[in-house]
């Protein structure tokens, strides 16, 4: 496979158009992190858009660092593996893996035949909405797996399913409930309501789950802004957890972790989740590299989209 980045190799004006288009740098810092002159980024661009792979997304099979993605696979036993190029001097964990995530489903949801897809909640789901290029889709249903949360600024939890499908021309089924009840809500009576049953008879159904994850600290939107106001980071690091994934709390071997959280938590549980026939992690970001190593290694996801950044530092723990 030709991976030369050199001359006008596909690879390379790939590499050059993701670096422009999606992480928003300047030719000038193009050229200086590549070690090419402004002038041979310029040139790239152009040839790319006359060899028509500049549409609303970039379309290559050389989009990922593909020796990556190879490693990444071969280490984790994972089906799949897409590795997006990140801008290294301004660095921002959440755009180039929703950009690869959007490329991702745009090109798979009707070549794999999904019908029912599972959305988790975050900040990388938001970047890659707005990049997912518009599709009809009558017959798919978005459906959304954990509860919400009524507080943050950055985005709106209770908008993610709708906003695939949107863009998707497809269905949704919201799961309007928060993602954690109060200690005086019983979790069964709440749960047996008929509109609940039917969401959640909807998990056993699905083709593909979309995940995120996040830390156990404050970049994570769940912990910032989810938490009961009893529960803090230090109680669920005291029990060992390294993040989340669908608001359960994992360890560094991707088993559950028992906090006082676990019986209040809406949403799809962990072995109703690893029934999902693909079940893709999109996540970067370096404080990230330990939940997204627990979550492969216990079997959460067997798919991954993240960025080189990370993609390297995972390959350095496994």
């Amino acid at each position: 496979m030709n991976t030369d980045r050199s001359d006008d190799g596909e690879a390379f004006l790939t590499e050059i158009c993701w670096h422009y288009y999606v992480n928003e740098m300047t030719q000038a810092e193009i050229a200086a992190a590549l070690g090419v002159t402004r002038l041979r980024v310029n040139q790239a661009i152009q040839q790319a858009k006359s060899r028509g792979m500049i549409k609303i997304q970039i379309e290559s099979p050389f989009l990922p660092r593909v020796e990556l993605q190879e490693e990444l696979k071969a280490k984790y036993g994972l089906e799949d593996a897409i590795v997006s190029p990140a801008n290294r001097e301004s660095y921002d964990f959440h755009l180039p893996v929703g950009a690869a995530l959007a490329s991702y489903l745009t090109a798979r949801i009707v070549s794999e035949g999904w019908k029912r897809m599972g959305v988790s909640w975050g900040v990388t789901l938001q970047s890659a909405i707005s990049k997912i290029v518009r599709q009809s889709l009558p017959e798919c249903e978005i459906i959304s797996m954990i509860g919400g949360t009524s507080k943050g600024a950055t985005f709106n939890s209770f908008g993610i399913a709708s906003g695939f499908a949107e863009r998707l021309g497809a269905n949704y089924s919201l799961l309007a409930a928060p993602i954690f009840l109060s200690d005086q809500v019983d979790r069964d009576s709440f749960l047996s309501q008929e509109i609940f049953q039917e969401h959640f008879a909807k998990f056993n159904t699905l083709d593909v789950a979309i995940l995120t994850a996040s830390n156990v600290s404050s970049h994570s939107y769940l912990i910032s802004t989810g938490l009961p106001q009893e529960v803090s980071k230090e109680d669920l690091s005291a029990a060992g957890a390294v993040g989340d994934v669908v608001g359960r709390f994992l360890d560094e071997k991707g088993n559950a972790v028992s906090t006082r959280l676990d019986d209040r938590t809406i949403g799809i549980d962990l072995n109703t989740l690893k029934s999902v026939p693909i079940r893709v992690l999109a996540a970067a970001g370096r404080h990230k590299v330990e939940i997204i190593d627990a979550a492969i290694s216990g079997g959460i996801a067997n798919r991954l989209i993240t960025d080189d950044v990370t993609a390297e530092l995972l390959l350095q723990k496994a």
